[in-house]
Parts: structure tokens; C-alpha cells; sequence
């Protein structure tokens, strides 16, 4: 993956070696977004029973089958469809905006990347797989389906989705696909939102709210470190054309507004996830992804 700057299918495939590092969390009891994590009580009841395994810990004990259990003399737990395939879902935000990056790679690609990652280990878990990828011109639904028949639609609308040039934003746009995921979503899922929250609107917290009402919810916060770090002191002219930026990190005011208004949105996006018992990470786009993402989802990632 030597180009950061656009994204290409055959790439995002080959990610599927390195998503075996990673695990969702698929069949067991995930982690309070009040801790720092993610949280789910489903266990599949009331789904279409499956089998009967032997019982472990932190399962639900309503679902032991006792005559199994009597009978084998060893307590033994009902299996139900729902655990065993999941619906993962995700929203791949492409706005104009993501076509930026000054290390390793765009804002864009790192959302692309990030799903490819999450995509191949829910497959791997047997997880359903589906979601929405967002354009500032168009989006893509996919419904969840099995192996890879859920995860290669999702990553060939990424890539045809993906933003070409960068432009401007626009507030509220961000609600559009949000609400487009609570009509998708069905309950027991877990949906992954791959942003930088830019484009977010008075209306988000209303579907943040539908969302987390029956499923687990993870924002993933995607940054560029030159939007958190102005660069050393001198001249710069940031952009493209006719959208270019001039920036003069040599005044101390321009520095300190340029990092307090990125920590401004850092932490309004944090506190919007708090109060909707979203689970919050982030990722940065010279992050090494699969560490960033093994920390994202564990308790201390949500303690940023």
C-alpha cells in the first residue's frame, strides 16, 4: 500500500492478511460505553436456536438448557442464530473534506482502509457484514450479508465513492447518512462510523440516540496530524488551486487558534459520544491501523 492518496480494491482485499490480528468481540459480552468501551446485552434470544455448547463465563444464565446440562452432568448454554452472525454495519464517511492528508495517507483512505480491516474480521467471526458508504454526491446501502458478500459491495462502493478533489463542507450532511443507517440497522448490531465528524448537524444526536437505543455504536474519529499540530514556524500555503490556505505558523495567535479549534472539535465530538453512550476512538492517518484499532476498541481506547 504505497499510495495514500486514493483507494483501489485490490489493495483493501489483500487486508484481509493483516485483519487477523483483530477481533470484534464476536459472542461475547462487549464493553461499557460508560468504561470506555462498547456495550451489548443481545445474546441472540429469541432468535432461531442453533446448538447447545458447554457453558462459559459471562453467559447469559436464562439460556441454559437444563435437561442438556442434567443429562450430561455439565451445565450447557443454548446457542441462537443472532450470536452467531452478527450484523456488523458500517457508515463510511467519504466527504469532500476526507481528501486530505499530509502523512502516510488521506483522511479518505484511512476510512476505506479501516473498513477493509473491521470488514475482514467480522467475516472471520462469521459476522453479517453491510452498511452505507456516503459521498458529498452520492451514497450506496448495502444490507449485511455473509462472508463476502456484504464486505466487497461496501469496499467496491468505497472506492467508487471516494472523493476525487477536496471541497467544501457542509454542515448537516453527515445527519443524512446517519438517518439513512437507523432505517437499515436492525437491532443487535454493531455499527462502526468512519469519520472525521465534520460535517455532523443540529440532528445527529437525535439518530446517534435511535442508534445506541438497540445496538452497540462505535465512532472511530479520523485526524490528520497536521490538524492537530500546526507545522514549525514559517510560510505554508495548504490545498489545491483555487481552495489554497495560506498559513504562517511563525505568529504564536495562528498557532493557538489552529490547535484549539481542532481540540474545540476533538472534544465536542467526544461529549457528543458520551452523552449517547457512543463508544469513541481515534485514529490518525500515520497511525499503524491495526494497533490503532486493537487500542481503539478496548477499554483504554475509549480514555482519549
Amino acid at each position: 500500500m504505497t499510495d495514500g492518496t486514493s483507494l483501489q480494491l485490490d489493495a483493501l482485499i489483500r487486508l484481509r492478511a493483516a485483519a487477523h490480528g483483530l477481533t470484534l468481540g464476536a459472542r461475547q459480552k462487549t464493553l461499557s460505553a460508560q468504561a470506555g468501551g462498547y456495550v451489548s446485552a443481545y445474546r441472540g434470544r429469541g432468535m432461531e436456536f442453533d446448538e447447545v455448547r458447554v457453558y462459559q463465563a459471562g453467559d447469559d444464565a436464562r439460556t441454559i438448557d437444563w435437561r442438556v446440562t442434567a443429562r450430561r452432568g455439565q451445565p450447557h448454554t443454548k446457542l441462537f442464530r443472532e450470536e452467531r452472525e452478527r450484523p456488523v454495519m458500517f457508515l463510511v464517511d467519504l466527504h469532500p473534506g476526507m481528501f486530505f492528508g499530509s502523512r502516510t495517507q488521506f483522511k479518505s483512505v484511512l476510512a476505506g482502509r479501516l473498513s477493509a480491516l473491521m470488514g475482514w474480521a467480522a467475516v472471520r467471526a462469521g459476522d453479517r457484514v453491510g452498511g452505507i458508504v456516503s459521498s458529498a454526491t452520492a451514497h450506496r446501502e448495502i444490507s449485511p450479508r455473509a462472508r463476502e458478500q456484504g464486505l466487497l459491495p461496501l469496499l467496491k462502493a468505497a472506492v467508487n465513492l471516494q472523493p476525487k478533489t477536496p471541497g467544501m463542507l457542509t454542515q448537516g450532511r453527515m445527519d443524512q447518512a446517519l438517518a439513512r443507517m437507523v432505517r437499515l440497522v436492525r437491532p443487535g448490531s454493531l455499527v462502526v462510523i468512519f469519520s472525521d465528524f465534520r460535517e455532523l448537524g443540529e440532528q445527529s444526536a437525535k439518530y446517534l440516540d435511535a442508534l445506541t437505543r438497540h445496538n452497540d455504536v462505535v465512532a472511530a474519529f479520523l485526524y490528520d496530524p497536521l490538524e492537530a499540530e500546526a507545522p514549525p514556524a514559517g510560510y505554508y500555503q495548504l490545498g489545491m488551486t483555487a481552495q489554497r490556505l495560506t498559513l504562517d505558523t511563525r505568529q504564536t495567535s495562528v498557532v493557538k487558534h489552529w490547535q484549539e479549534a481542532f481540540y474545540e472539535h476533538h472534544s465536542a465530538v467526544r461529549r457528543l459520544c458520551m452523552r449517547h453512550a457512543v463508544h469513541f476512538m481515534q485514529v490518525a492517518t500515520a497511525d499503524n491501523m491495526v494497533n490503532a484499532l486493537r487500542m481503539g476498541l478496548s477499554r483504554q481506547g475509549g480514555k482519549h
